[in-house]
């Protein structure tokens, strides 16, 4: 009786690439959890939606590595050339099955991670419109965005060569230390005053350009305690890297108890590392490149502190 299967693959050779196979897939899955430990603390909504997509992708491409490797080893191992062998290898034509196969595991692959993000960021979209953009008049601009024309849910942004303030609505309080409620939703509205900046924090895990002349809204909602670090994801000049500022997320007395007293707090200097470092550039003058001028601190209840250590 003739065997159903080719002579180059015979059932133990079929039976131990099926073992083989799962081996990959069983350690491709271990590395997808461990993915998530490589991340920073998941303090939004949005985090564990997109920590997801990262895991997948992890395993997919841990597969797909180890896969390729394999191919590679065995062949190297069981289809060398004899020693002093110097003929020229055996004319053999394409496998149109193999050509089929190799083309539709990676179709198949590239489609699901597609369809991963696309079902993530439709659930980002529902969880709060991300990028709402609007036309920045230059006169509202100048006149620096007064809180109490914003709802009760949004805190303006405005990001500058190198400093962030924030303008809380309603109680007219400024900082440049941004506080948040847990579990309540909150709409940033993002302005720059001068060049492309990038609105980031880590633990949030969403990010969103700040662009000139525009105003973007931008909505998450924080679901843990801590404090975090905002930086700015955009190269917007010298001291972009001290572009940086806490997010303290704390519960909904201790937020209106920080709001109460910011209220009652006089208006004074911001933190700005940037404008400090320029300061002792100009005090101790040594050759460099030349740079912008950084803007001045903004006026602030609340100016904050870059020493605190934080979570993410």
């Amino acid at each position: 009786m003739t065997s159903s299967f080719p002579r180059r693959f015979s059932p133990v050779a079929l039976v131990a690439l099926g073992f083989w196979l799962v081996l990959l897939a069983l350690v491709s899955v271990w590395m997808s959890r461990q993915a998530f430990r490589w991340l920073p603390v998941q303090a939004s909504n949005a985090a564990p939606l997109v920590d997801g997509l990262f895991s997948f992708e992890t395993g997919v491409g841990t597969f797909v590595f180890l896969a390729v490797v394999s191919v590679m080893a065995w062949v190297m191992l069981v289809h060398r050339a004899d020693k002093y062998d110097e003929s020229d290898a055996e004319p053999v034509e394409g496998n149109t099955r193999l050509e089929v196969i190799w083309t539709a595991i990676p179709l198949v692959l590239v489609m699901a991670i597609a369809w991963y993000a696309i079902r993530v960021n439709t659930t980002l979209g529902v969880l709060g419109p991300m990028e709402h953009i609007h036309l920045v008049n230059p006169a509202e601009q100048q006149g620096g965005y007064p809180g109490d024309r914003l709802p009760a849910e949004q805190v303006q942004v405005i990001a500058r060569q190198w400093s962030w303030e924030f303008r809380y609505p309603g109680a007219a309080v400024s900082s440049t230390e941004l506080h948040l409620e847990l579990d309540r939703p909150v709409t940033f509205r993002l302005v720059s005053d001068d060049v492309l900046h990038g609105f980031y924090i880590p633990a949030f895990r969403l990010k969103q350009d700040v662009i000139p002349g525009r105003a973007i809204d931008f909505t998450l909602t924080p679901t843990r305690l801590g404090r975090y670090r905002l930086r700015d994801s955009q190269f917007s000049g010298t001291w972009f890297a001290t572009n940086q500022a806490d997010v303290v997320v704390e519960s909904p007395t201790d937020h209106a108890a920080w709001l109460k007293q910011a209220a009652a707090a006089p208006l004074q200097s911001g933190l700005s590392v940037a404008a400090a470092e320029y300061r002792e550039r100009l005090n101790h003058p040594r050759v460099g490149w030349p740079t912008v001028v950084p803007a001045p601190p903004p006026q602030v209840n609340v100016p904050g502190t870059s020493t605190l250590p934080h979570d993410a």
